[in-house]
C-alpha cells in the first residue's frame, strides 16, 4: 500500500504517513476482511438500483412538513451552511466581508445562528481566521489542485500542508477522477491517505466530482473508497463541473455512508455542494438525510451544504414564515 505515499515523501522530506495508513488498512479489513486489497474492496461494492434510487427521491420531494418544523429546519440549514467564495477574483475585502455574513447571516435578527464555515482557497486562510476570531465559524480550505486535482501529488500535498498550518480546520480535497476512471483505485486510495496524513488535525472532506464519475454504481464505489481511505466527510462535487449536487447522487453517497457505519463503525459527514440555491432544495435534501441516516446525523458535526446563493433565499424564506411577508432580495447582503 505505501509505495506511491513512500515516492511523494521522499520528494518532501518528511516520515512516512504511519498514523492515517494504519487507520486506512483497519477499515479496508473491517469492510473486506483479512488478506483482501483495494481493487478487491472496491469491485465487492453493489450496485445501484438507479430507478428504486430516482423513485425513492421523487417519494420523498412531497413530503410536506408544518410550519415549526419548516422553521426549525431553516434554522439548520444556516447553521450547516458552508458559506463558499472559489473565484479567481476573491480579495481580502471580500473574504472578510463574506465572514462577516457568515457570524451574523442577518444583522437586523441576532436570532438566526452563524453558518458552520466559511470555505476559501488557501492564500485566504490566514485572513479568515483573524476575521472569524472568537466566533463559532471554521475555517474550511479546498485544496490538492482544486478543482480539477490536475498537479503533482507533492504539490498536493504541500497546499494542504501549508493550509492546516495556516489554521484551517477543515480541507476540501478533489480525488483523481482520471485515475478513478482508469480503474486505478489503488492511486487514488493512496493519494487521499497521504492528504488525510497532511491534513494534521483538521477534518478532511473528499470531493468526488459526481458529475464526472458517469454512473451511480462509480458515485458509490468512490464514496466507498474515500471512506476506506479516510475521509471524515464526502462530498458530491467542486461546484464547477455541471450537473453538481443533485438529490439522486446524494442519495446514493448517503447509503454508502450509512452501510460503511454498519460494516466498520466509523462515522462519516455528507456535504452536497454545486446548485442548491432555494430553502425548498436545503429542506429536500433534509429530508433525505432524515429518512437514510435519521436524526444522528442532523447536525453540522455530519451533513453541511456547499452554497454561495442559498443562505439569502433561506433568510427570506425565515423572513416570510415569521412575518407573512416576503423581503425582496436586496433587503440583505450579497454574498
Amino acid at each position: 500500500m505505501g509505495c506511491t505515499i513512500t515516492k511523494v515523501n521522499r520528494v518532501l522530506d518528511a516520515p512516512a504517513p504511519r498514523s492515517a495508513e494504519r487507520q486506512a488498512s483497519a477499515l479496508v479489513r473491517a469492510w473486506v476482511g483479512r488478506g483482501e486489497g483495494i481493487e478487491s474492496m472496491v469491485e465487492r461494492v453493489g450496485g445501484v438500483d438507479q430507478v428504486g434510487v430516482e423513485e425513492r427521491v421523487d417519494s420523498l420531494k412531497k413530503r410536506s412538513i408544518k410550519r415549526e418544523s419548516k422553521l426549525w429546519a431553516l434554522d439548520l440549514a444556516v447553521r450547516m451552511m458552508d458559506l463558499t467564495t472559489l473565484e479567481g477574483r476573491d480579495t481580502e475585502g471580500k473574504v472578510r466581508a463574506l465572514c462577516a455574513k457568515g457570524i451574523r447571516p442577518d444583522p437586523s435578527d441576532p436570532t438566526i445562528p452563524s453558518v458552520a464555515a466559511i470555505c476559501i482557497y488557501p492564500a485566504h486562510v490566514t485572513v479568515a481566521k483573524e476575521a472569524l476570531a472568537g466566533s463559532t465559524v471554521k475555517v474550511a480550505a479546498v485544496s490538492t489542485g482544486f478543482p480539477a486535482g490536475q498537479t503533482y501529488t507533492d504539490v498536493k500535498l504541500l497546499e494542504t500542508r501549508s493550509a492546516a498550518e495556516a489554521g484551517a480546520d477543515e480541507i476540501d480535497m478533489v480525488i483523481d477522477r482520471a485515475a478513478f476512471l482508469e480503474g486505478d483505485y489503488r492511486a487514488v486510495f493512496d493519494e487521499i491517505v497521504a492528504v488525510k496524513e497532511a491534513c494534521g488535525s483538521a477534518h478532511l472532506k473528499v470531493i468526488l466530482e459526481t458529475g464526472e464519475l458517469e454512473t451511480y454504481d462509480n458515485v458509490r464505489r468512490a464514496s466507498i473508497l474515500a471512506m476506506a481511505a479516510g475521509a471524515d466527510f464526502i462530498k458530491t462535487s467542486t461546484g464547477k463541473v455541471t450537473p453538481a449536487a443533485t438529490l439522486p447522487v446524494t442519495l446514493v453517497m448517503l447509503e454508502a455512508i450509512r452501510d460503511f457505519h454498519r460494516r466498520t463503525g466509523r462515522i462519516v459527514g455528507m456535504k452536497p455542494a454545486g446548485g442548491i440555491r432555494t430553502a425548498k432544495e436545503a429542506i429536500a435534501y433534509l429530508v433525505v438525510l432524515y429518512e437514510t441516516l435519521g436524526p444522528r446525523w442532523m447536525t453540522p458535526d455530519l451533513f453541511r451544504f456547499g452554497a454561495s446563493s442559498l443562505l439569502n433565499d433561506v433568510l427570506m424564506q425565515i423572513r416570510k414564515e415569521r412575518t407573512g411577508r416576503y423581503q425582496g432580495p436586496d433587503y440583505f447582503t450579497i454574498d
